[in-house]
């Protein structure tokens, strides 16, 4: 398995894995969208994914992470938004493949750590990311405002 940065070249095979994310997540598929979505983050270097392929170089899984700043802590702080991996790979190893990549760039941009927010019902989600080192924060709550 080979985990590196996106780049240009893999934003069709992206697009594809990102949509089947989204529909996880009860979206409605749209491949247009998503590859301009991604084109944008990349070209903007507003987000770092990394992805999984496999020996054939066909993409696996990915990862997709947002740079966010933390006030009392005076640091840069990374959001991991996004990972996935295809139901035919997964039970592999890929994700926790995916989750060490993303603490590679935590620790070489001189973050101060990550976090993530997951559906109470990913059950599987929510058994990975303890084994991958993090713990559910207790003591914090969750506001959401949204425009409607």
């Amino acid at each position: 398995m080979n985990y590196r940065k996106a780049e240009n070249k893999d934003l069709n095979q992206l697009s594809e894995l990102f949509d089947r994310y989204r529909i996880f997540y009860r979206k409605e598929s749209d491949i247009k969208k998503a590859k301009d979505f991604l084109e944008q983050r990349i070209l903007n270097d507003d987000s770092e994914i990394f992805v999984a392929e496999n020996k054939e170089q066909t993409l696996i899984g990915f990862v997709q992470l947002y740079p966010l700043f933390s006030s009392t802590r005076m640091s840069k702080l990374w959001l991991l938004n996004d990972l996935f991996v295809t139901p035919e790979y997964r039970k592999k190893r890929i994700s926790i493949g995916l989750i060490e990549k993303a603490k590679e760039l935590v620790v070489n941009s001189n973050a101060c750590g990550m976090f993530l927010e997951t559906e109470k019902s990913n059950l599987v989600g929510n058994n990975l990311y303890p084994k991958t080192g993090f713990e559910l924060n207790q003591e914090s709550n969750f506001y959401e405002w949204k425009v409607k």
